[in-house]
Formats: structure tokens, sequence, C-alpha cells
């Protein structure tokens, strides 16, 4: 069965590779620099996510880090920290992963490898930063049950095996305490590198011990290894990222080979501002590189992630410490210009590269680096000359840490850590083939702005098509950012691409006037409103729904402002600010305008505004949808019946955009606030405005307003579960195009409890 599977992946890879080639019509005398673009290209495509919790119960924390696969690539092996246990999913169907078990190992599980029918994995039962101690455990892949248990030397961090199956190599760590003096001080025990001879019978292996102490520049005294890796010549490359030092030992002997000092780099025009602002304006000079996870690429050189500083990026040195690529604030640049860059943590290891993995697909060497804090990984490929050519960027599970390349069956994986379960955030294995075509991810990137750096975006919250180029979409980003910003968005191309934004302005007063609070007091007048929906004025320019904050029935201390519409130009400037009547805003609470459509209605322009939530005084499982006259600056409503939760997943159910439709027909967002296997409501729903007459809100208790019929235009879960990943969250934007395409967006709550991806659905065939 096994060499038929090896076989069957062998044919595939060699029809993967040769494809390309085929099709693009070349003759054999053609040179690469003047053949034609092939036809069909090769990309990695997500094509599976696996929640961890379902090899527990859902109400369990559970965590998956570190990764390792069976010999014959059929099930995935990782530990899982939150349950001291080592997890099993069977991946023969890699597009459909089985849950396979937990196996309890006594401890934190640090590390794992297989080796033929044996599973390695490190466990630190470790009391204290003082008091260190873990254990090597060997257990049988078929039966799981325990074949020998070794004490180690201290704490564990990574384990790694040679590629001739013959050393165990295991880097004790000896964490410091950051509590104690910022952890800037050498603290004991110091780290050191364990190694176990394992070409005897597994009761009888052998160890020994290398001391690291007084090799970096940085507290000697305290090495504090992090990540090792050996290759075909039986050498090791060990990371001490705190002293920004590598080490290499040569295993035959036992002894280190050589040592030197992982250097620093220039890091020029990033972020390193916590302003809630994406502003690459920053540069910083002779940042140490502080190098974590390492891979040999061949024996002639290895690459490193770095924390850089908290910018994050990929080194490349030859074997003895000369640098032949360093990836320096490029890689911070692409993940800005893919929306996935964690702004609240910028300069405070914002990006994190702190994984890696290598190998070679058909003809092609790739790298690939896990980016933690922006959940995703940055695929490259190895060029003849030692370079890295970025090929394209994957999203990952929420904190990415883990990878795994199994290039047998055209394969990566990588595992998401952080569970939350009350914030929408579980703890995922993501799986990726490498396939024929072009990348599905992502939808919607960044161009340059004028100084030629990308332009940094994310939390898209409201959508709308240009009333005069059916090219052209505009969106807006959400209060997470400080300075509110409206986006260009070029449709034509796939994927969309956003060439242009316009921060809004508060040039005439007009919204201080209203709430002092909202506007920065930059030289630019830039605010920081909630907008939540976008629509395209006929008097040119745009209508903004600004999202109130806070309670306000009988004087709430917690209100904070109020909901508005805003009137901006096309330069960005507001020009009109509409408010509620105030006998209507007595009855806001937090959940207000999500969006807003304008739709001519004989020489009048009406708009129509979603509210997210019933207010008090709402009828239960109702919501509003406003009406604003601009003629007459009057307000009615109409009354949305809402689809009823779950009972058995619970959470809310309202509403987060509107659009026009044409046809006297409105289309909106109707969400629940679940997401992955809890998500049920992601509805597209249409109703005409033709014979609904709406009704001021008389100031009465109960508010019963004209009900809408409304009609289901889409059940979004089948699109989204398409993707590959996670069902989203946040389906915040809609807009509907000349030629009847849906565009919906969600939003990336700005990397910050997500994953940062940012998926905009083009929806046909559906009006």
């Amino acid at each position: 069965m096994f060499f038929t599977q090896k076989l069957i992946s062998s044919l595939f890879t060699l029809i993967l590779i040769t494809m390309p080639v085929l099709l693009s019509g070349c003759s054999n005398d053609e040179s690469p620099a003047t053949a034609a673009e092939p036809a069909n290209k090769l990309s990695f495509q997500r094509i599976s996510n696996f929640p961890v919790y379902l090899n527990s119960q859902f109400d369990h924390k559970t965590s998956a880090q570190n990764l390792a696969v069976s010999e014959d690539g059929n099930t995935l092996v990782y530990t899982n920290r939150s349950l001291d246990g080592i997890g099993f999913v069977d991946i023969e169907t890699a597009a459909t992963p089985v849950n396979d078990g937990v196996l309890a190992v006594g401890g934190n599980p640090t590390s794992v490898v297989v080796r033929g029918q044996q599973l390695l994995v490190t466990v630190d039962t470790s009391s204290s930063f003082v008091n260190v101690s873990g254990k090597l455990l060997v257990i049988d892949m078929s039966t799981r049950s325990e074949l020998a248990s070794y004490d180690l030397a201290g704490q564990p961090d990574v384990l790694s095996i040679s590629p001739d199956g013959r050393y165990v190599a295991i880097v004790i760590e000896n964490k410091r305490d950051l509590d104690l003096n910022n952890g800037v001080s050498a603290q004991a025990p110091e780290g050191l590198l364990e190694i176990y001879d394992v070409t005897a019978d597994v009761a009888n292996w052998t160890s020994s011990l290398v001391n690291l102490t007084g090799l970096a520049g940085l507290l000697a005294d305290d090495p504090e290894p992090v990540s090792v890796d050996i290759n075909t010549e039986n050498i090791a490359v060990i990371s001490l990222q705190k002293n920004n030092h590598f080490v290499m030992v040569d295993f035959v002997n036992g002894s280190v080979q050589q040592h030197f000092s992982a250097g620093s780099v220039d890091l020029n025009q990033i972020d390193a501002s916590v302003d809630s602002r994406i502003a690459l304006t920053d540069n910083r000079t002779s940042v140490l590189r502080e190098p974590d996870g390492v891979h040999w690429l061949g024996t002639e050189m290895f690459a490193s992630v770095d924390e850089k500083g908290g910018s994050g990026g990929v080194t490349i040195y030859n074997n003895t410490g000369n640098v032949l690529y360093d990836s320096a604030d490029k890689f911070e640049h692409t993940l800005v210009q893919y929306g996935h860059f964690p702004d609240r943590l910028a300069g405070q290891k914002s990006n994190r590269a702190l994984n890696l993995d290598y190998a070679r697909f058909g003809t092609e060497d790739y790298l690939f680096v896990a980016s933690e804090r922006a959940s995703s990984i940055l695929v490259y490929r190895l060029s003849a000359n030692e370079q890295l050519e970025f090929v394209q960027l994957l999203p990952g599970g929420v904190r990415t840490e883990g990878l795994l390349v199994i290039p047998g069956r055209n394969l990566l994986v990588a595992a998401g850590s952080e569970d939350e379960r009350n914030q929408n955030i579980r703890s995922t294995l993501t799986l990726y083939q490498l396939e024929s075509g072009d990348a599905k991810y992502p939808t919607l990137l960044s161009g340059n702005d004028d100084t030629g750096l990308p332009i940094g975006f994310g939390a898209i919250s409201g959508l709308t098509v240009d009333a005069q180029s059916s090219n052209i979409a505009w969106a807006v980003s959400d209060a997470f950012y400080n300075s509110s910003r409206i986006f260009k968005l070029d449709i034509s191309t796939s994927p969309a691409r956003i060439n242009s934004s316009i921060i809004i302005k508060d040039s005439q007063g007009i919204l201080a006037a209203a709430n002092v609070d909202l506007v920065n007091g930059d030289s630019e007048n830039s605010v920081n409103i909630d907008a939540e929906g976008i629509s395209m004025a006929t008097a040119g320019g745009f209508w903004i729904a600004s999202e109130g904050k806070g309670e306000s029935a009988g004087n709430n201390p917690s209100f904070d402002y109020e909901n508005y519409l805003l009137r901006v130009s096309v330069a960005g400037v507001i020009e009109q600010l509409v408010k509620l009547p105030a006998h209507v805003l007595e009855r806001q609470v937090d959940d207000g305008f999500e969006g807003v459509a304008s739709v001519m209605e004989g020489n009048v322009e009406m708009l129509y505004v979603a509210f997210q939530e019933g207010w008090n005084g709402d009828r239960d499982n109702f919501v509003r949808i406003g009406q604003y006259n601009t003629l007459t600056e009057d307000w009615k409503f109409l009354s949305y019946p809402l689809d009823l939760v779950d009972p058995d997943i619970g959470g809310k159910v309202g509403l987060s955009d509107i659009t026009y439709a044409g046809n006297d027909e409105l289309i909106v967002v109707e969400r629940d606030n679940r997401s992955g296997l809890q998500a049920r409501i992601k509805r597209l729903y249409k109703f005409s405005i033709t014979s609904l007459v709406a009704e001021e809100d008389d100031a009465t208790n109960n508010v019963h307003f004209p009900e809408i019929n409304k009609i289901l235009v889409d059940d979004l879960l089948d699109d989204l579960k398409s993707t590959g990943g996670q069902v989203l969250e946040k389906i915040e934007g809609v807009a509907v195009t000349s030629d009847n395409t849906i565009l919906v967006i969600n939003d990336n709550d700005g990397v910050d409890g997500s994953n940062g991806e940012t998926q905009l659905l083009r929806l046909k065939g559906l009006l």
C-alpha cells in the first residue's frame, strides 16, 4: 500500500512539474529568459483546516505548536501544551483531516519528531526557572505505547534528528525569567546541547552534553539555545537567540566546530511606533538579528528566521558565518502589502518570524517562514545565486508557530497555536497543497503610495462600487486604526488592488462641533471615527456611516458618542454631518450604524442605514433600517426580521452592511458572531422598497415599524468554506457591480485576535 501511495505521489509531482512546460508550447531551444509565460503556474493552495479541539472537547483549551508526520505521510503529530499531550490527525485524505486522539505525556511537550516507527517527544517537567528538568520519550507509533524514557539535563526546547537517523540533538534552553530584571541579565542554570546516539537498541541509547558557555559576545555565561538543525555531514547549527549567536557542533566528535555572531542589520522605512496607524516612516540602525528557528540549506549554507527588534525577517549564511541574503525591511513590507501587518504590536515583536522549514518540491527549492504575530507563512524560492525570491503569502491559524513540509505528498502544514474560545479563536492545523494554477490568496492586496511603499490596510468594514467606473470600488476601515481612511480598489484585476487611500479630514470643523474627541488634532485634521459603511453620494464624494459608542438611554455614563452620517468629499473632507433625532438617540445601544446605501427616489436622494442590532424599545429579533430624506432632512424607519440563532450554539445575530442592487432592491449582510465550525448565519438577503412606507419613531416604549419581507440571495457559508480555512466571523461589506456581481468582504480586525485574512468574494449569477 505504501509503495502504491508513493508511486502515485511521485507521478503527481512529475505531472505538476512538467505540466506548465508542456502547456507553454516552448521548444527545447528556448531559453528561460525568452520562453513564453507558462499557461499554468504552480502555487500552494489551502485545502483544509482542522480545529484541534476536535481531538478532545469543544470546551477544552487546546493548542498545536510543533509538528511531525508518520513515515507513510498519513498521520500528523502535534504537541499540545494546553493538554500536556501529543495529538494525532489522520490526513490520508488531506482535504478532510480526521481526529485520531491525544496521548498524555506527563508534562509540557516542546518538540516532536518521527524516526521510522518511533515517535520522539521532548517534555518539559520543570517546576520553576531554577529547578529545571525534562525527559525524552520514545513512543511506538503503531501502539502508542512508551518504549523508553530518558531524563534530560534541563528544560528542553527543540528536538532534531540527523538525516542518517544516527543522532538526536536536543537544545536544553533553560529559559530566563523575563520578569526578573526584564530578563536582560544572566540567569542560572545556563543552557546547553544534549546529543543522543540512537544507533543501539532503544533501551540503550547514550547521551553526551556540549557546553555552550563562553562563546557569545552577549551574556556568554548564559547561553539560551532555542533551535537546532543537523545536515547530512552531521554538523549541527544551533541558534542562541538572546545571545545573537550561532554555534556549530560536529557530532562525530561532539565538539564545537566554530561559532559566530548573527550580526546586525539596518532597517529602513518600517513601522516601529505603537500609534494605531500603519506608517512605514521609522528607521533603525544596527538592529541585532536575534535568530530563532534555523535550517540547513544543504551543507554549505543555512537559513535563520530572526526577531530583528520586532520587525522580523529571514537571513541566509554560509557555513563560515558570512551573510548571503537578508530580507531586511522587505519582510515587513510584504506583510503590509498583504494586509497582515499587526499594527498593535508595532516595534514590539510585531512580525516575529518564529519558525521555518525547507524542502525540494520537484525541481524547486522552497523555504517557508512562519510569522507568528502576523499569522501567515511567507513562501520563498531559493535561486541559483543563493538569494530568496518571494513567491506567495499563505494565511495560517492565529499565531502560526509550527511548520512541516511533506514534499512526497506536495503538502505543507502549519500550526496556529492561539486558542481563546470566548474570542472566537481556535487553535488549528492548516494544510496546503502544491497545485497547478495561480494562487487563490490573496484576493486583495495593496499597491504603493507616492513614496513607493505599500499602502497599509486592514479592518475593512464597508464597501461600495464607484458610480462612474465599474472597475473601481471604495472601502473604509473601522475604528481599529487611529486615522480613518477611504481606500480605492481596482477590481478589474485578480487579486483586487488598493491603489490609493484617502484620509478622512475635519478641515471645516464640522465633526469637532459635534464631538471634538473624534478629531485627532494633527496637522491633517484626521479623524478617528468608527466608519462601518460607505456609499457614493449623488452630489459627489461619499456618505460614511459612523457607528456610535455606548448606550445613551437614561444618561448612561457609558455613552461616548452618537451615530453619524457624514458626507465626505473626494478629497476626504467632511462637508456635512447628519444626526438622529434626540428621542431616537435616547434609544441608542452600543451596536448602531453598520452600513449606508444611497438611492435616488424621483429627484430625492434617500439614504438607507442598517443598524447592527435592535435598540431600546425595538421588538425582539428585529432591527431597524433607517431612511433619511436628504431634502426634507427627516428620519423614518423600517423593521427588519432577524434569523434566530442556533440554541445549541448561542451568540447574537445582526446586520453588517447594506447596498443598493438596482430595481428598487436593497441587499443586506446578516450574520452571527461565530466563526469556524460554530458559524451558522452568514447570509445575504434582499428586499424591495417599492411598496414599503417607512414611519417615524413616535417615541413610545414599543416601536412597531413596517416589517420588511426579506428574500434569501445567498448563504455565504459554502462560499467561505470553499477558501479552505475557518469560516470568518466578521463579514462586513457588500456591494453590487454593474454586471450584477456581488462583492463581499470581511473585517480582519487589524490582525489583532485574528489571522489577518481578508477575503474579497466575487459572487455571480445571484441577481
